[in-house]
């Protein structure tokens, strides 16, 4: 397949092991991912009084661990032709690592700094310098490991669906971290004790049960030496050989970019700027419809192809986005709530689908990397940039203590919105290298009759 279904497949079937690994790994994952890219925020500006450019700064030295750690990883799990190891063993080190932010507290460091030195800014940078490391894990046993075993173990005929659950799986994340700890205190001392501990466990836990349950994918070792296979998805001749891949990958740069635009500030937004101390009331039913909604439009790229499930996935995002920058209230935030995640999560359902499809057999491990630096990597330099640009005017809140934190706006929607529309030239691309595929295999027939 080059960009959409030009001859319709039997549907190969996946086994219920595989569906249940898929769900398990895929939903732990990101309730692990929903630690660092929303938690993680809040624990820092919470805890350490953290700026809209500290944010910043995290989620782009994450970004850059993540894509690093991915295409390095991953390469390595193709040429050893494992990738059960590289998810287990990354998930166990990724639960303790998550675990470990339970002693990212001011009281502790207070004893080993000097008097002269704030607290606060050491444990902004603490934090920052361990979320480079929980990163590594995850992007080892998620990005590298966990994807190109995805890729490995499904064909074109059921990827959308396969994407559609996996897609699905940031916003199930969400609902479940928030609906778990939102009868918790977040005023207490023991708050973020609870979230780290628990979360750490279960995803160690995962990890020692994926030994037994996760299939290892019929996988040869790369013929490629280990340096070549860093660096094949960076090579022109690869991007000459798949070049619908590659479209896909610049226009899912421009997609994420838009997402990292507002995302870091969202929770923030909700509970700080919009006074929703109950915006998990608002945000649950959003995430379950936006969910449903994910799953099935994985089927709809099976039967219609990228650019109809594209497009309108765009297009509810667009739409949630304005719905949200014009609003305040509780029914129409949840409605652009709704369409915001619908149209995020969908655009990454059938983005994933297509790169999955683009990609060659044999090199889904060494392909991660390029495809972590299209979602992570630019996305979380240029979307949390812009954000913080964005915010640089914002109003200032004053604390109890003295200190002043950001309180963000609406702008941030408007950006996004703004950052999405260039998304919409790449389905007419992809639509324009369809029909040219069906001209050249229509000539193709008519030369093999005569």
């Amino acid at each position: 397949m080059l960009s959409e279904r030009i001859f319709m497949e039997k549907t190969t079937k996946l086994g219920g092991k595989f569906w249940l690994a898929l769900t398990i790994f895929s939903l732990m994952g990101q309730v692990a991912w929903v630690v660092e890219n929303m938690y993680l925020n809040v624990f820092m500006y919470k805890t350490f009084n953290a700026s809209a450019s500290n944010i910043s700064a995290m989620v782009a030295a994450s970004a850059i661990t993540a894509t690093l750690t991915t295409v390095f990883m991953g390469a390595l799990s193709d040429r050893i032709g494992k990738r059960r190891l590289f998810i287990c063993g990354g998930y166990i080190l990724w639960g303790i690592s998550i675990f470990s932010f339970v002693l990212l507290r001011t009281d502790i460091i207070e004893k080993f700094i000097p008097a002269t030195m704030a607290a606060a800014s050491v444990g902004v940078t603490l934090t920052i310098l361990l979320d480079c490391v929980m990163t590594f894990f995850g992007s080892t046993a998620n990005d590298a490991a966990f994807n190109a075993w995805l890729t490995d173990s499904t064909d074109s005929s059921n990827r959308g669906k396969a994407e559609g659950i996996n897609a699905m799986m940031p916003l199930v994340a969400v609902l479940a971290v928030f609906g778990g700890f939102m009868f918790l205190d977040d005023e207490s001392e023991f708050y973020w004790t609870i979230i780290f501990s628990i979360i750490g466990a279960l995803t160690l836990v995962i990890g020692v049960v994926g030994f037994f349950l996760i299939k290892e994918p019929e996988l040869k070792k790369s013929e490629m030496g280990y340096l070549n296979s860093i660096l094949y998805g960076f090579k022109p001749s690869t991007v000459k050989q798949t070049p619908t891949l590659y479209i896909a990958l610049a226009a899912f740069i421009v997609f994420n970019i838009s997402i990292q635009i507002f995302m870091p500030y969202l929770i923030i937004y909700y509970e700080v700027s919009l006074e929703m101390s109950n915006y998990v009331l608002i945000m649950a039913p959003a995430i379950i419809l936006a969910s449903v909604v994910t799953a099935l439009w994985g089927k709809l790229y099976d039967s219609k192809g990228f650019t109809f499930s594209g497009i309108l996935s765009l297009i509810m995002l667009i739409v949630g986005y304005i719905i949200l920058f014009f609003t305040r209230t509780m029914v129409p935030v949840f409605i652009g709530s709704l369409l915001m995640m619908s149209g995020y999560l969908s655009g990454m359902a059938v983005f994933g689908a297509l790169i999955r499809d683009n990609t060659p057999k044999g090199k889904a491990g060494c392909l991660q990397g390029i495809r972590i630096f299209s979602q992570v990597l630019v996305p979380g330099i240029v979307g949390p940039f812009i954000g913080s640009a964005v915010l640089s005017s914002a109003e200032l809140v004053l604390n109890g203590d003295g200190t002043t934190t950001f309180k963000p706006n609406e702008n941030i929607f408007l950006a996004a919105a703004i950052a999405a529309v260039p998304v919409f030239a790449v389905f007419f691309i992809i639509k324009e290298k369809r029909k040219k595929v069906k001209a050249e295999d229509s000539a193709v027939c008519d030369n093999g009759e005569n």
